[in-house]
């Protein structure tokens, strides 16, 4: 083997910041270690945020209002801190150091909340009438719960990232790996929300919350010595310096030389004449003919160069500018995505409205919870995230002559209709559930003799959805982010799950707004018999339909990231 061929071509490092060795570092070896890590953190997550709004009615004796919002704001905040986490790992300090750095605060918080649930003085004192925590109790418990939404900042918009580091997209074999790490990732981390949407929830209602957290705080250990175990066979991608300056570099730029004509010959535009990107760990882009206005900062003019070297803030090269408009094209894409996140909270609220009026029971004596019922959902993903990677997409590479199937804009597409279908599904349920309570004349019935598992189609669609609309964006987001910026655009498409969830909420506000006038009932209301949650569904389906034909033509003008040169 040439020298050449022996090391990375992609500009990844080894831990010692030595060139990546291609037989010693890297690909499914490397990823062992990172899928394991994530494994356990998801499991740790779960197994502690599933069941926390009943944690804190019970210890901290909070009431639902109170304890729901105290739970929102807390998951807001996990959705939030990644950007953080991506802007320092961009810019600073690299993914490998943010990950070990975030998992052990994440480790500390996971330990603080296990003392508090099981420590005398920490933990609040409990008799017949309930529990009463001191202030000091309380505080610590969200100083431990929100040590913990710092940490889950730092791991989130890196970990996949880093994982897809491991392949050199220069090398056509490791390219074609990449595709299917994703789907395993993925993969991992709803087998850690099975284990505690199952086992440790039952723990904790049973046995007791020093178990019910404890535990997750040990598979947060196993998660943080997973990670460290891989360290010598890691490679990893040097960081850019701040993604923000360059982006505000380039629009200060072209604001200046708005009255400057861009020139028809694009090699006139200014470029770095060597191979290697100014930018570090980024590849050369290509220019693109679209957003043209951003050309302008890479016009030459005489006042440019005043000076013996160049003012980035004055001239920007073409890598900059498109390093710019792909972010940009990644917004409108990033859009349609919110509203997908709007359906999959469905599980977590009317599913389970819908649930709470259902059979519950399975034989005589064992009766589940309507919120267990996401257990389908996550064996959905399990059950399609393999047979997506090891049928689907052979099977599709027959027809499409495409290496991975389906490109990824078709991947997320196909995700949307399934998601449509499944709202659809719901609200036929819906409709026969209140087309039986009418015909028996069971309005005032708390559970209508209709069982529970006539549900587990729609949970089983929302998973299938899943595995082609997150497993594309986690895909197309790291595809298609410029090299430098790829934390910050996984951290900047967690951000659709926030707003799917506040995009939910806001329907049903409006809704049971304008359903309740006049004395009506409305839609959705606390007698679900007396209700019409089939039209909430209808709404959702309409709404997904229309957002499914904007993504089409967004989809249709989307232009891909081109490389060229090796990184800088």
């Amino acid at each position: 083997m040439a020298e050449d061929d022996m090391y990375t071509k992609d500009g990844t490092m080894n831990i010692h910041n030595k060139p990546a060795n291609k037989k010693k570092t890297g690909q499914w070896k490397a990823c062992r270690f990172i899928l394991g890590n994530e494994c356990c953190e998801r499991l740790a997550y779960y197994g502690m945020s599933t069941n926390l709004v009943n944690y804190l009615q019970i210890r901290l004796n909070q009431g639902n209002v109170t304890a729901s919002n105290n739970v929102t704001n807390w998951s807001g905040t996990c959705y939030i801190t990644p950007l953080i986490g991506a802007f320092l790992a961009d810019a600073y300090f690299g993914r490998f150091w943010i990950i070990a750095i975030f998992s052990i605060i994440y480790f500390c918080g996971m330990v603080l909340l296990t003392m508090t649930a099981s420590i005398k003085g920490l933990r609040p004192s409990c008799d017949d009438n309930g529990c009463d925590p001191t202030k000091l109790q309380s505080a610590v418990c969200f100083i431990a719960l929100y040590l913990i939404a710092l940490g889950t900042g730092g791991i989130k918009p890196c970990v996949s990232s880093f994982g897809a580091d491991q392949f050199d997209v220069n090398d056509e074999a490791e390219k074609k790996k990449k595709s299917s790490f994703f789907n395993w990732f993925y993969l991992s981390i709803n087998v850690g929300a099975l284990i505690a949407s199952s086992v440790l929830v039952w723990i904790q209602m049973n046995v007791g919350w020093g178990w019910g957290f404890g535990i997750p705080a040990v598979a947060m250990a196993i998660a943080v010595v997973s990670f460290f175990s891989g360290s010598r066979m890691y490679r990893l991608q040097k960081p850019g310096g701040s993604p923000l300056t360059r982006i505000c570099q380039v629009l200060v730029a072209s604001t200046r030389k708005y009255h400057v004509k861009v020139p028809n010959d694009k090699s006139l535009l200014y470029e770095t004449k060597d191979a290697e990107s100014n930018i570090k760990g980024s590849c050369k882009l290509e220019h693109t003919e679209k957003l043209r206005f951003f050309d302008k900062a890479a016009v030459e003019v005489e006042s440019d160069h005043v000076k013996s070297s160049n003012n980035p803030w004055k001239l920007c090269t073409v890598t900059q500018v498109e390093e710019l408009k792909s972010i940009l094209r990644l917004l409108p894409v990033w859009a349609t995505g919110i509203l997908f996140s709007t359906v999959y909270s469905q599980m977590s609220t009317m599913f389970v409205l819908q649930g709470n009026t259902m059979d519950q029971h399975m034989g005589p004596n064992f009766k589940i919870p309507s919120a267990s019922l996401s257990l389908f959902d996550t064996l959905s993903v399990i059950f399609w995230a393999p047979v997506y990677d090891r049928i689907i997409v052979p099977f599709a590479r027959k027809f499409t002559g495409h290496e991975r199937g389906f490109t990824q804009l078709q991947r997320m597409g196909i995700g949307l209709v399934i998601s449509i279908i499944s709202m659809i599904v719901a609200g036929i349920l819906e409709v026969i559930r209140l087309n039986y309570v009418r015909k028996h004349n069971y309005y005032d019935l708390e559970y209508i003799p209709m069982s529970i598992f006539w549900q587990v189609p729609q949970y089983f669609l929302i998973g299938c959805a899943e595995v082609f609309t997150f497993i594309g964006q986690l895909e197309f987001y790291y595809d298609q982010a410029p090299d430098a910026t790829r934390s910050l655009c996984s951290a900047l498409s967690l951000t659709t799950n926030a707003l799917g969830n506040y995009l939910s909420t806001l329907l049903v506000t409006i809704v049971n707004k304008v359903t309740t006038r006049n004395g009506k009932m409305g839609w959705i209301p606390d007698n679900m018999n007396r209700g019409h949650l089939d039209y909430f569904y209808w709404l959702l389906a309409i709404l997904s339909l229309l957002n499914f034909l904007v993504y089409l033509w967004i989809a249709k003008w989307y232009t891909y990231k081109k490389v060229t040169g090796r990184p800088g």
